[in-house]
């Protein structure tokens, strides 16, 4: 559909995992149209060659054009940084919109400097709320929706969301999840190329996926602590593997890095985005603190455990049955909810998450949105 002679140009800010996840999606679509032009954004937030640049190889995401080497950083400092380097590039490039994704600090510094160069924000995975202030998350994805000139939601609560805070109607655009897109294109390319069951020995449904990342688990050393025993000893009754984030490697080998050599848990370095796909699909029960992953288990019907004092932002997961949220301080809750998990379903043939189509619906309203923007100037 031709919506207008002049190519429109698009910047999309990511930095972290699941963003480049997301973007694929989009940027695969983008790539493909004559009448758009992308430039890539990477602001460094993941920096570390597992949770980065093999996501970029496998997802066959372009080199980024700019990558601005911000790195961990205290919230403060490293949203600031983000902020600065994002508005130099924004007045170099004069974009025609600014892309973010999810609730990351490259998103909210991404949205931050586009609205006040009044440059035109579209927030991917918009609404989502988890109602608890205390997770930056929710800050972040609060402050980017206010900014944001267009808020692609991803369900049909992210809608109702919105509405309750009062946000106009021609402002939400249903469109759907993109990590559902990514889901169903992706996981044909990881059977036919992972091999990580095969190097890990395991047969499928045989083994528990584990993850830790958030810093409500991993900032007190104590709680991280018996979290990890939590698992070992889930461990002695079914094998738990734990690709392990650098930042959680880090604290333990400051506070107790027995916890790394003397566990049940087997431990590996983070692999890439086909490898964990296909460790999801193929695991008797995944348990998480991650947003993505416990929506990536839905996708493929495993049951799975979210390791949060908070609700989760993903309600439709826990309402269908496939998804439990347990505190991760209380031992025997987390362990009495594993092993029910093991032998639950969840309720199928559901599509809260749409039809893995969002991509294509953004780009499309893009398009239009741009064009109708510039002729109301």
């Amino acid at each position: 559909m031709n919506y207008g002679n002049q190519m429109k140009k698009i910047i999309t800010v990511v930095g972290a995992r699941p963003q480049f996840i997301k973007a694929a999606v989009v940027s695969r679509i983008l790539q493909n149209d004559p009448d758009m032009h992308e430039i890539l954004v990477h602001t460094g937030q993941h920096y570390d060659a597992n949770m980065s640049q093999i996501f970029f190889n496998e997802l066959n995401l372009p080199t980024p054009h700019y990558h601005l080497g911000i790195g961990s950083h205290q919230h403060g400092k490293q949203t600031g940084d983000m902020l600065a380097a994002i508005e130099v590039l924004l007045l170099k490039e004069k974009p025609d919109c600014v892309l973010i994704y999810g609730d990351t600090n490259s998103t909210l510094a991404g949205a931050l400097a586009a609205a006040k160069l009044h440059i035109p924000v579209a927030h991917v995975e918009a609404g989502l709320r988890t109602f608890d202030r205390k997770m930056p998350e929710e800050v972040n994805r609060i402050i980017a929706d206010q900014l944001s000139t267009w808020l692609f939601t991803p369900t049909e609560q992210a809608i109702i969301n919105l509405n309750q805070e009062g946000y106009a109607d021609s402002r939400i655009i249903p469109v759907g999840d993109v990590m559902y897109d990514a889901a169903l294109f992706y996981i044909e390319k990881a059977v036919q190329t992972s091999h990580i069951l095969q190097q890990l020995n395991y047969q499928p449904k045989e083994y528990i996926l584990a993850t830790i990342h958030r810093a409500e688990n991993t900032n007190d050393p104590n709680a991280l602590k018996t979290l990890f025993q939590t698992l070992d000893q889930l461990a002695r009754t079914k094998p738990v593997v734990m690709p392990l984030h650098p930042r959680t490697k880090q604290i333990l080998n400051n506070h107790d890095p027995s916890l790394l050599t003397n566990s049940l848990i087997q431990i590996i370095e983070p692999v890439g985005f086909l490898d964990m796909i296909m460790l999801e699909k193929h695991a008797a029960l995944i348990m998480t603190d991650s947003g993505g992953i416990q929506k990536e288990a839905f996708f493929y019907q495993v049951p799975c455990i979210t390791l949060r004092n908070q609700p989760t932002e993903w309600i439709e997961t826990v309402a269908l049955g496939w998804n439990k949220i347990v505190s991760p301080s209380d031992a025997d809750g987390v362990l009495t909810a594993a092993m029910n998990a093991l032998n639950s379903r969840g309720i199928e043939n559901q599509f809260p998450f749409g039809r893995g189509n969002a991509g294509n619906l953004i780009v499309d309203f893009l398009k239009k949105g741009m064009i109708d923007a510039h002729l109301d100037h």
